[in-house]
């Protein structure tokens, strides 16, 4: 397929004005908002509607046993072998054929995301930093999203952390969602990443105050019972 003939195939699925915006935000400009957020290692979950999933074992992730990416995550099998080398923490869900399923990593130190974003994330003392949870399409919707934080938790808790922080894209209302659904709270600090040609990044921290997540959060169920007056 020609580049031209990809273009119009993009054009027809996404429309003229969302692939314009895609070419500019690659080519020329974009900026991204990185939302903080924290919650401590020991208070529950809230409840949610999740559904179950069949069995899974978990593995630590390590040089040696990354080629269980291949199969659903091929273009990550160098990373996550690069991540493990560099003595980051990660977990992997695995199916009963030994492919990884799903993923997450922790980083009891400062965070360099030289994969991704490009910049630094500090780590406080008696914290770590979550990053690169993915699941495969099968098991979105399911309690994995869940199980595969706590399970990192665990382990990170067992290395001395008593507080989990990252950061979400302002745009990613699923994964602001999730965070809601797991008793993240907003530290009211954004990363900027901007990116100027596709190759040159900035990035500056920020500060707000309304809450980015209330308005996503859903609203109570009124309830029928009569009231006294």
């Amino acid at each position: 397929m020609s580049a031209l003939t990809k273009v119009q195939d993009r054009i027809k699925r996404k429309g003229l004005r969302n692939t314009l915006g895609s070419a500019f935000r690659h080519y020329v400009f974009y900026h991204w908002e990185l939302l903080w957020m924290e919650r401590d290692l020991v208070s529950p979950v809230p409840p949610h509607r999740l559904k179950p999933y069949g069995p899974l074992r978990i593995e630590t992730i390590t040089v040696h046993n990354v080629q269980a990416f291949a199969r659903h995550f091929g273009d990550r099998v160098e990373t996550m072998a690069e991540l493990a080398a560099e003595g980051h923490t990660g977990l992997m869900f695995l199916d009963d054929d030994g492919d990884a399923v799903a993923f997450i990593w922790g980083s009891n130190r400062h965070y360099h995301d030289r994969h991704y974003y490009g910049c630094w994330f500090p780590v406080g003392p008696g914290e770590f930093f979550e990053f690169g949870g993915e699941l495969i399409r099968k098991y979105w919707g399911t309690e994995l999203s869940v199980d595969l934080q706590l399970a990192l938790w665990k382990a990170m808790a067992a290395q001395g952390c008593t507080k989990v922080v990252d950061v979400c894209e302002q745009h990613n209302i699923p994964a602001l969602k999730l965070h809601l659904r797991m008793g993240y709270q907003e530290q009211g600090r954004i990363m900027n990443v901007y990116c100027l040609f596709g190759r040159w990044k900035f990035f500056r921290e920020s500060r707000y105050s309304a809450s980015r997540l209330e308005p996503l959060r859903k609203p109570e169920p009124q309830s029928n019972a009569a009231t006294a007056s």
